[in-house]
């Protein structure tokens, strides 16, 4: 995962910043509790296809 991208990419439902998980291949919003896949290295940031993740996961 580009380190650029990180930096500008975003939840698009809050707007808030991403934790990349790279073992997992997903960036997760600690604040909405949605994880969203990374796939062929090009991250999935819709909401419908990001997956609810638990509070001891965040």
């Amino acid at each position: 995962m580009d380190a650029r991208l990180l930096e500008i990419l975003v939840c698009p439902v809050c707007k808030g910043g991403l934790d990349y998980r790279k073992t997992k291949g997903e960036l997760v919003c600690s604040a909405c509790r949605l994880a969203y896949p990374i796939k062929d290295d090009i991250p999935v940031m819709l909401e419908e296809e990001a997956r609810q993740i638990a509070a001891t996961e965040a």
